[in-house]
């Protein structure tokens, strides 16, 4: 990887279907990108900041996120099972995920606030001490999942069976218990 970006910022550039020019953006900001299916494949993004971007369908294999944070973005349908794991660090924040695959990531400490995860894939992941900050996740697969010390006590909609999922010390509200019960068919009031 010869190219190295330091402290740049990519402000309203358009990469539908296109490459990201491998190589290493360390504490790059990217602002109001267009990367709907782009291929950011085999780049390592170090400390760098996604605000307000499409990344709907964009390819992520061996890319490489440190310490990357996500707002305002849009991100459909993506699959970040293929990412390279080593020093792995996600945070999103007011995102829309649906449709995300988290397939086996190693995610523990991860932020989710105030995003939408319905139909997100999070089987085998390890979110022990996850937050899900006011999300939405209606329809969610959690099997065997690690959610030791996970919050979600303001997270909406989700069904996490705690008989296939690892839950201890896991906080979640009153109003969350249907979520956590809703093999047995019991009814609720």
């Amino acid at each position: 990887m010869s190219n190295f970006r330091e402290n740049h910022t990519f402000e309203g550039i358009t990469y539908n279907n296109q490459r990201l020019e491998r190589g290493e953006y360390d504490a790059c900001t990217f602002r109001s990108c267009d990367f709907e299916g782009a291929d950011l494949g085999n780049c390592v993004l170090r400390e760098c900041r996604f605000e307000h971007c499409n990344l709907s369908n964009a390819i992520f294999k061996n890319t490489a996120f440190r310490t990357c944070t996500f707002s305002h973005c849009k991100m459909l349908g993506v699959n970040l099972s293929t990412v390279d794991t080593f020093l792995l660090e996600l945070h999103f924040t007011n995102c829309t995920l649906d449709l995300a695959d988290f397939y086996r990531l190693p995610l523990k400490n991860t932020r989710f606030e105030h995003c939408s995860l319905k139909e997100v894939d999070f089987k085998e992941a390890d979110l022990s001490k996850a937050l899900f900050r006011e999300c939405d996740l209606r329809g969610a697969a959690f099997e065997n999942t690690r959610l030791e010390g996970a919050d979600f006590s303001s997270a909406l909609h989700y069904s996490i069976d705690p008989e296939r999922n690892y839950l201890k010390g896991a906080r979640f509200s009153m109003m969350g218990l249907p979520g956590l019960l809703e093999k047995h068919a019991l009814k609720i009031d």
